[in-house]
């Protein structure tokens, strides 16, 4: 008897309770409207030194077009990097999101809010096509932007009985 009691203690735990790394993570808006397509997947170097591409790239309709903020943070960084403008927002717990080519009137410390426009696209990172570069951090470690996105967990089809109706 006690035995069930402690199951069921054990399965009625709150979903809170889980490590923050389990949590889903697609909660964040798309930086471009209306939805963008992704030109350049997310491809991360074996080591830190080596070339790979640390973000994804984000077709926009335009030139011109205004760059949302993902999810709400400051603004830790306004700036150009080598030639192309850069806006990075720290959304806190260890997250920063990049945009490049991004011109921004915004300063560090602003605080910005999910949805709000950070910055309008400048030409030059894809060619001759409108596209945003869009990199996220967790520490110093890039990771995937898309998962902040979508759900990028496999999809897995279950057999499918013929009692089942």
């Amino acid at each position: 008897m006690k035995a069930t009691v402690v199951l069921a203690a054990v399965l009625l735990l709150p979903a809170a309770a889980a490590p923050a790394d389990t949590a889903p993570r697609a909660s964040w808006d798309w930086p471009l409207s209306p939805r963008p397509a992704v030109l350049r997947a997310f491809d991360p170097p074996e080591k830190p030194w080596m070339s790979g591409h640390r973000g994804v790239d984000l077709e926009a309709t335009r030139d011109g077009v205004p760059v949302t903020s993902p999810e709400s943070g400051t603004v830790s960084f306004v700036g150009v990097v080598v030639d192309r403008p850069v806006i990075t927002i720290d959304h806190g717990g260890g997250l920063r999101s990049s945009f490049e080519p991004v011109d921004s009137p915004l300063t560090a410390g602003t605080l910005v809010a999910k949805g709000e426009t950070i910055g309008t696209l400048q030409p030059g990172h894809c060619g001759s096509l409108a596209c945003v570069h869009w990199g996220v951090r967790r520490g110093e470690a890039y990771v995937n932007p898309l998962e902040f996105v979508t759900d990028l967990r496999p999809s897995i089809l279950l057999p499918v009985s013929p009692d089942d109706d």
